[in-house]
Order: C-alpha cells, then sequence, then structure tokens
C-alpha cells in the first residue's frame, strides 16, 4: 500500500486508483519510488516515454485506450461507460454522483455588511422583514470602538415593531458574509438604476440590461478565491436565473485564476513583513519593467517568485528595445514617411536573398505564437516572443549567412514591418515605452489606435522544413527536406544523412518509420 500526501481524505473514500502513466502527480510519484508505469492512453502522433512528463499524457479530448484490452481505441467517455457497465455486470462497482457541498453559514458578528433581513419577536419568533421594507439600511455614523458590534448599541436600529404582530421586537445585528455581497456584483453592474440606485425596480430593464451584457467575457480573480468565491457566484447567478432577474446558466465564459506572488518561497503579505513597495520599483525603473517583470516571471495562473536579477533583467530588455529604436530613428522615420506618403518598396520578393525571406518567415511564425498565447493569456511566452523578435532584428537584419548585403529597401522594410509588429504585442504589457517608440518613428500617432497585427501568410510559406532523425529512439541527426517530400523522398534523404550513416554502419535497417512533418525513427538490429 502507498501513501500520497496529494490524497484528500475527504474526496470519496480517501482511497483512489493510481494511473502512474496518465495523472501528472502520480506520474512523478511513481518516478520516485520506481513503481511501474504503463501506457493506457494513446494520442495518434505522438510517442510515449517514461523518461519525462507530458502534457498529451491526460489528453481527454484526442486520447484512446491502448493496451487495454477489449477497451483498446475507445475514447475517455465511452471507455469510463463501457468499464463502469462490465463492473456493474460483475457486481463489482457501478457509477455514484459525489457531492462534496456543506452547509455555509452565512452569519457574521461586524458592523458593516448586507443586513440579514430578520426581525426576532417574543411571540412570533423569527420573522422575515415585509419585501415593502426592503432593503434594511445601517445607520452609517457608527463608531466601532473594538468592543463588538456597535450595532448592538444602536437602540434606534435594533429596536422595531414585528410586523405581524406589532409588538416590540428586536432587529437582527449580525450581517451577511462577504460573499454574498461579491458573488454578484459584476451582474448588478449591468442594471443601474441612477434614481433609485438601491433599488431593482423595473425587472424587464434588470433582466434586459444583463442578458445584453452577461455572462462576462473574461473574469480574472486571484487563486485564493478560485473555490469559495467562485462557488458563491455561480450559486447566486442560478439563484437569479431561477428568480428571473437573469437568464443563462453561468455567470463567466471564461476564467483566469491568478497565482500569488512569494518571496523567498513565502506568500507576501503585511503581517510578515516581506512585501516589496511596488513605487520603489516604478520610481528606479519605471511602471513598464514592473509590468514587464511580473509577466514574464510566471504564467498568470502560477505563484510568481520575486527576484529582483529578474527585475533588472527585464529592465535591460526594454533598454535594448529603445536602444534599438533611437539608433535607427531616422532610418525607420523616413521608410514609414515614405509608406505615408504612398511610396511602394522598391523590390521583388523573388530578388531577395533567401536569408532575408527566412527572416520575415520566422517574424510571422513568432507573431502566430504569440497571438495564440494572447489567447490562452500565457503573457510570458508573450514576453519570451517579443525578446525573440529583437534579437533577430538586431543579429540578422544587415547582413547574409555568406556575407553580402542584403538588398536595401527589402531590409528596411522587414526591419520596419518587425519592429512594428514588436511594438504593438508588446504594448500591452509595456505601454509606455511603445507608445513613445511608435510616434517617434513614424508609424502613428497613438499605438493604441493601431490595428493587431496578424501573420501574413505568404510570408509564413516555406519551400523545405527541418526533420529530427532518430535511431532506436535517439536523436541522431536533422536534415532540410521539401514541403511537398514524398515519404520514399523524406527516407533516402535521412538514411544518406552523414550523421546517421555512422550511427547504422553494419546494422540492419529492420524499419524506417516517418511522421510526415516531424521526424523519421530508424530502427537497426544490434
Amino acid at each position: 500500500m502507498w501513501v500520497g500526501n496529494y490524497v484528500l481524505m475527504g474526496y470519496g473514500e480517501g482511497a483512489v486508483m493510481a494511473v502512474p502513466a496518465h495523472d501528472e502527480r502520480d506520474f512523478h510519484f511513481a518516478k520516485q519510488y520506481g513503481l511501474p508505469i504503463r501506457q493506457v492512453i494513446g494520442v495518434e502522433g505522438e510517442q510515449f516515454s517514461t523518461d519525462a512528463w507530458a502534457e498529451w499524457y491526460a489528453d481527454k479530448e484526442r486520447g484512446r485506450c491502448v493496451n487495454s484490452g477489449k477497451y483498446d481505441g475507445l475514447g475517455y467517455a465511452a471507455a469510463v461507460d463501457a468499464i463502469a457497465a462490465d463492473l456493474k455486470a460483475k457486481d463489482l462497482g457501478d457509477k455514484q454522483v459525489m457531492w462534496r457541498l456543506r452547509d455555509w453559514g452565512v452569519s457574521r458578528q461586524r458592523y458593516w455588511g448586507c443586513p440579514i433581513p430578520i426581525i426576532h419577536c417574543d411571540a412570533c419568533g423569527d420573522v422575515p422583514v415585509p419585501d415593502q421594507d426592503l432593503p434594511v439600511v445601517l445607520p452609517e455614523d457608527c463608531v466601532p470602538d473594538g468592543s463588538g458590534n456597535p450595532l448592538n448599541k444602536r437602540a434606534d436600529f435594533v429596536n422595531c415593531k414585528c410586523p405581524k404582530c406589532g409588538q416590540d421586537a428586536k432587529r437582527e445585528t449580525d450581517t451577511l458574509d462577504t460573499f454574498v455581497d461579491s458573488s454578484w456584483y459584476y451582474a448588478r453592474y449591468t442594471a443601474l438604476n441612477d434614481e433609485e440606485p438601491r433599488k431593482f425596480d423595473d425587472m424587464a430593464m434588470v433582466n434586459r440590461h444583463t442578458h445584453y451584457w452577461m455572462p462576462v467575457d473574461q473574469y480574472i480573480g486571484g487563486i485564493e478565491h478560485a473555490i469559495l468565491h467562485l462557488l458563491y457566484s455561480r450559486f447566486w447567478w442560478k439563484v437569479m436565473r431561477d428568480m428571473g432577474l437573469v437568464s443563462g446558466d453561468e455567470p463567466f465564459e471564461r476564467l483566469l485564476t491568478q497565482g500569488m506572488v512569494l518571496k523567498d518561497g513565502i506568500k507576501m503579505s503585511k503581517s510578515k513583513g516581506n512585501t516589496v513597495d511596488p513605487q520603489a520599483l516604478i520610481d528606479k525603473y519605471g511602471a513598464d519593467t514592473a509590468r514587464l517583470f511580473t509577466m514574464f516571471a510566471a504564467p498568470p495562473e502560477m505563484s510568481l517568485e520575486w527576484s529582483d536579477e529578474g527585475v533588472a533583467g527585464g529592465f535591460r530588455f526594454l533598454k535594448r528595445l529603445w536602444a534599438f529604436g533611437y539608433e535607427r530613428r531616422d532610418e525607420i522615420s523616413l521608410f514609414n514617411d515614405g509608406l505615408r506618403k504612398g511610396y511602394e518598396p522598391s523590390f521583388s520578393w523573388a530578388e531577395v536573398h533567401p536569408d532575408q525571406i527566412s527572416l520575415r518567415r520566422e517574424l510571422h511564425v513568432i507573431l502566430k505564437q504569440a497571438n495564440d498565447d494572447y489567447r490562452r493569456c500565457q503573457f510570458n511566452t508573450v514576453i519570451a516572443a517579443c525578446m525573440k523578435i529583437l534579437n533577430l532584428l538586431i543579429t540578422r537584419n544587415m547582413v547574409s549567412s555568406d556575407g553580402r548585403r542584403y538588398l536595401m529597401s527589402a531590409r528596411d522594410y522587414i526591419r520596419n514591418e518587425g519592429f512594428g509588429i514588436l511594438l504593438r504585442i508588446l504594448s500591452p504589457i509595456a505601454p509606455h515605452v511603445t507608445h513613445n517608440l511608435w510616434r517617434e518613428l513614424g508609424y502613428g500617432e497613438n499605438i493604441i489606435e493601431a490595428p493587431w497585427p496578424k501573420p501574413d501568410k505568404t510570408a509564413l510559406m516555406q519551400d523545405s522544413i527541418e526533420i529530427v532523425i532518430q535511431v532506436n529512439g535517439k536523436l541522431r541527426g536533422r536534415v532540410s527536406v521539401p514541403v511537398a517530400a514524398t515519404e520514399d523522398q523524406v527516407r533516402e534523404i535521412a538514411l544518406a544523412d552523414e550523421a546517421v550513416a555512422r550511427h547504422i554502419a553494419g546494422k540492419q535497417v529492420k524499419k524506417v518509420i516517418v511522421v510526415p512533418g516531424k521526424l523519421v525513427n530508424i530502427v537497426v538490429a544490434g
């Protein structure tokens, strides 16, 4: 029996099956303790290895059962249904829905919050405040003195009449949990009434406005709220849906739970005294550096480890960016001025050096990836893409690989295009420096009004691609093959490579496996 510290006793029965090949935590557990790892899910075109975890090992969309007997070839849902049916037929098990909801104690002994609309009467018991008397409004001149809930000391608030019998009664002084307030605020914004902001007077208006604006396109919240706040948000949304205030089953279309900021492995907090003053950072490096570091240090959903060296590294990148634009300001401005006046670049792409064509293709490949990363909120890899573009423009924009100068007008065109792409994809992260460069170099007045860059399909086209060559699964070389090459042609090119020939010399080639566009694996005996 193995005990894993990531198995929760309160989840299900406290015991779970282990799937080392297809659960990341089980995989690392098995690797650490030398447990067998058996592949039972395969994805077409992917090669399984126990050397390191790969995301596709747990791919429920593309995965199909392998090494699983009668279940081979089934997808995730079909396999679950088939196995559950077989277990039930043998009286060994069945599907079961597990509920982990618990009662929610919503009362809080504090002054400022949502009043609980209950009146306590000695004769009638607990009586709800009538609808016509809602909302219960708290006194706004309470001064908490640290000796308990100040509402208990306000006779003008506490003393009231029972709505049922009219006798003297006491108003509830507990207020509701803050989650009651914060779980539906996003919907309230859509139905504000300037004349009566406290009331939902016009239900038709409320529903019309919420139907227009909701659901929220992208909801972002701290990881500490990822369970309770989001659970309650969905709870209150469904309550309001059932009341006819809103329509639709879910309040948010997309969700991003951002990680915490750590220092020396510990969560930053004022009580621990380990916080970093952002103002001091801004004063020393500027706001753009502060933004760039926090987005580059980790994916947004992961915790971020604070690093003074990392901040300085981000500052150096922005200085290189500024220096590149400043040193070429006359050439870039002149080129952009010509474009504004309607001048066309005086070259034919057929005449341009292949290295320059390759450079432009790489710029657009990086742009395509950066756009995908923005859609997935992977801002750290967007910044990495910006760094790649700047390095390409610095190192490969002047001289070809064989020492010849590039055709000047093509060089200027690609440099201007590449730097314009770089400034725009970096602008949401470092808006100040990119805005100034955009304007000073003549691209336009305001970068925020510029169209977002899109990859040029003609630039992405290529005549050849690089593929990996393996011998018995081990990397032995890389070769360039024509895009239109057949599998037989790819096989011939791979076998003819000098590095590969040395590794298969004197050995019997049993099989040559070609994965189109990716790799060739040569299986040899001995």
